[in-house]
């Protein structure tokens, strides 16, 4: 045993007064930095004692660095930016929609110190922070009320709680779905105080099935979007604008579940037709509700649009406080919203539409340039530009798949499993997926100021 090196060690208050260490301290607990210096410490010692240390003298500067890890590991908490190489853009386990960037620059403001949440700076008295977004929302959608809360479910909830507690509900069976997390309409109007009343069979309902479940107790007829199940071939629905007749004869409204909100019309993207805000309220939707955070691109929550009256009632249910949204939230969601009002750039400022919008081509260019800066020809590994097919995700288009690229990998002394590790669990975490035996980088899902990331990351693992 080398027990020079147990005398070499320093103190605890020695490893503190380190010029590195000093200026971590600034920043750090002390009582929690000094309980660190001491666990290292004691590591090295227990190397030494148990003749394990590999070195002939100690090696501050390693243990500097141990100390150093050891704080930025420990204080890592939560949230860690993720590339997303699996070519689903709404990647519900991936935080869904990726923002704006614009955003970053309004949370800036709204983060550090106060803001105007429920104050009217204008009267100098209290206000509502329901009415920060609903200017916007009004002015894109063209409803008479907004409210938004926390998600898509938490929305639904609202509007039957509050407009349909201890009454029916007429539902066509084949949209009573189960979507992610086991959120299921049933189950929610269960909770929600209203009452379920199914019409018509699985695959086909007809508007007479409405009319023949009508009854005193009725409070709403519904339709729910089925977001991530299709059914195919003999099916028959009925359109909120054929309902639109019917409900007015029995003074009824129609509340419409979109789920996966969109503004715009996808199918300028090759994409399949997804109901729109504007068409469900156009068609005669009383009230519509739909997420912020899948086909929109902005935060998690869920909005409520529609006639006034309604919503009011929602204002004044004590559920809301519940389900109420942050100055995070409300930020973010202005921020988005915004960026739709210039069409011509919608593109460009907001990311899931980019992505979406992305011909095959282009993917290919860009699958191309990230071979090119991996420099596959030194690395132990057959890497190169395979077509491949990416998803919309996040419970919207479930049965499209888009043309896209990837940059497929075969390593040559690692297992494919094992490569797919070494890019997940060491920064930058990069998710891509395995098929066939092989690793893919789908480049719809990655940005472009990613791809210098990922090659470097590929290069160091495979060189």
């Amino acid at each position: 045993m080398k027990k020079h090196l147990l005398r070499e060690l320093p103190s605890v208050d020695v490893i503190s007064r380190n010029s590195e260490i000093e200026a971590l301290s600034k920043s750090i607990d002390q009582e929690y930095l000094t309980e660190i210096i001491r666990e290292e410490t004691a590591n090295i010692r227990a190397l030494i004692l148990e003749d394990k240390y590999e070195h002939d003298n100690i090696n501050t500067q390693e243990l500097i660095e141990n100390i150093k890890n050891r704080l930025s590991s420990d204080c890592d908490f939560g949230l860690k930016k993720v590339i997303n190489g699996s070519g689903v853009v709404l990647h519900t386990n991936l935080g869904r929609a990726p923002m704006p960037l614009a955003i970053k620059k309004k949370f800036e403001n709204i983060l550090y110190g106060y803001c105007n949440l429920e104050y009217d700076i204008e009267k100098g008295a209290r206000g509502s922070r329901h009415d920060h977004l609903k200017e916007l929302i009004l002015k894109l959608t063209g409803a008479e009320d907004v409210i938004v809360v926390n998600n898509n479910a938490a929305a639904v909830m609202l509007v039957l709680s509050t407009m349909c507690a201890g009454r029916e509900v007429i539902v066509s069976r084949g949209e009573l779905v189960e979507i992610g997390g086991s959120f299921r309409i049933p189950k929610v109007m269960q909770h929600s105080g209203a009452f379920l009343r199914e019409v018509g069979s699985t695959n086909k309902t007809h508007l007479r099935d409405y009319e023949e479940e009508i009854n005193e107790n009725t409070a709403a007829l519904m339709k729910v979007h089925t977001s991530n199940f299709r059914m195919m071939g003999f099916t028959e629905s009925v359109s909120i604008k054929d309902l639109r007749p019917l409900a007015d004869r029995h003074d009824l409204p129609i509340i419409d579940d979109l789920g996966s909100g969109v503004f715009i019309d996808l199918r300028k993207y090759g994409l399949e037709y997804e109901p729109t805000i504007l068409d469900s309220l156009a068609q005669g939707s009383d009230i519509v509700t739909f997420s912020g955070d899948k086909l929109l691109g902005g935060p998690q929550c869920g909005v409520i649009v529609g006639k006034a009256k309604y919503i009011s009632m929602m204002k004044k249910n004590n559920l809301l406080r519940a389900l109420r949204v942050d100055k995070m939230t409300i930020s973010a969601l202005a921020m988005t919203l915004s960026l739709y009002l210039d069409k011509e750039n919608l593109e460009k400022n907001v990311p899931v539409l980019s992505m979406l919008s992305q011909e095959p081509e282009q993917l290919k260019e860009k699958a191309q340039r990230l071979l090119d800066m991996t420099a596959a020809k030194s690395l132990r590994a057959d890497i190169r530009v395979e077509a491949s097919k990416s998803q919309v995700g996040g419970g919207s288009l479930p049965a499209q798949y888009m043309d896209s690229y990837s940059v497929a990998v075969n390593p040559s002394e690692m297992s494919v499993n094992e490569l797919e590790q070494k890019m997940r669990l060491t920064e930058p975490h990069i998710v891509g997926r395995i098929a066939n035996e092989t690793y893919y980088l789908d480049v719809r899902s990655i940005f472009e100021e990613e791809l210098s990331a990922v090659s470097a990351k590929l290069s160091e693992i495979l060189k």
